[in-house]
């Protein structure tokens, strides 16, 4: 009797222990960092709302700012921030950045999402005039531009390029405010004009998920040129009708996005 006693006794506990190991709360994965890249003709300012949402949504969130002197050099200077960082990564470029990340994310294991906001996302040796050449929604003529030259060092010129100011809100950001593109024209930061020739190499999209924004009403890289670039490159297309400017006029989208491509490669 006795034994037959603590046989059930010795049954029920490993019953009762197996219930409450079962019943104990599944340790969740850490969040993945995310890295914001800019673009050209703004700065990392531009990223402050998804910058809000994301850290309040438990991400991490890095936003460097993009040199914007060449696709080689600044993706070089993306690829160490991404060196400094444990764990997984989305990736998000917008506009000049698409290009910067599509180079940038090439060979990093830990890069598990790329998510272009209105923005360039270039095949191999393909250089960015090539896609606003083509573009029937490309307002970013050579008209369009202030070429500011520059001295370089050891000899030579280079050039700044800007968004002449009286273009800026019809090209840049023609859903916003007027009062708030007037600060952002005269707060531009400069691409090197040169970049725009300048090839890319390994393009990341085709070995990385990718999650793409698509602005209905872009006149920077143009809403064709951007749709043909998100479906090569087998992106997740999400459209909205925005901007160029979208990460400022449509911060909750974009905020989205990046969210969804965080749980979609958390879970694959």
């Amino acid at each position: 009797m006795a034994v037959v006693t603590a046989l059930l006794v010795a049954s029920v506990l490993t019953t009762s222990m197996a219930s409450m190991a079962s019943s104990q709360p599944t340790p969740s994965r850490p969040k993945p960092t995310v890295v914001l890249v800019h673009g050209a003709f703004a700065d990392a300012s531009g990223w402050s709302d998804e910058i809000r949402r994301l850290h309040n949504d438990g991400y991490p969130v890095l936003a460097p700012a993009n040199p914007l002197r060449g696709i080689a050099s600044d993706a070089a200077y993306i690829r160490s921030v991404l060196a400094t960082i444990s764990g997984p990564i989305v990736l998000v470029g917008h506009s000049y950045g698409g290009a910067v990340i599509t180079n940038a994310a090439s060979g990093n294991p830990n890069v598990k999402a790329l998510v272009y906001i209105a923005a360039f996302a270039p095949d191999e040796g393909e250089p960015l005039g090539a896609p606003l050449a083509g573009s029937q929604d490309s307002l970013l003529t050579l008209d369009a531009l202030d070429l500011r030259p520059y001295p370089v060092p050891g000899g030579g010129t280079g050039a700044d390029a800007y968004i002449k100011l009286d273009r800026f809100h019809e090209i840049f950001a023609a859903d916003l405010p007027t009062p708030v593109t007037d600060v952002m024209a005269r707060a531009q930061r400069p691409l090197e004009a040169s970049v725009l020739q300048e090839p890319t190499h390994n393009p990341a999209w085709k070995t990385i998920p990718s999650w793409f924004l698509l602005p209905t009403e872009d006149r920077v890289i143009g809403t064709d040129a951007e749709r043909a670039m998100a479906t090569r490159a087998g992106s997740h297309i999400v459209e909205v009708r925005a901007s160029h400017a979208v990460l400022v006029s449509r911060p909750t989208k974009v905020t989205k996005l990046i969210e969804e491509a965080a749980r979609a490669t958390a879970t694959s």
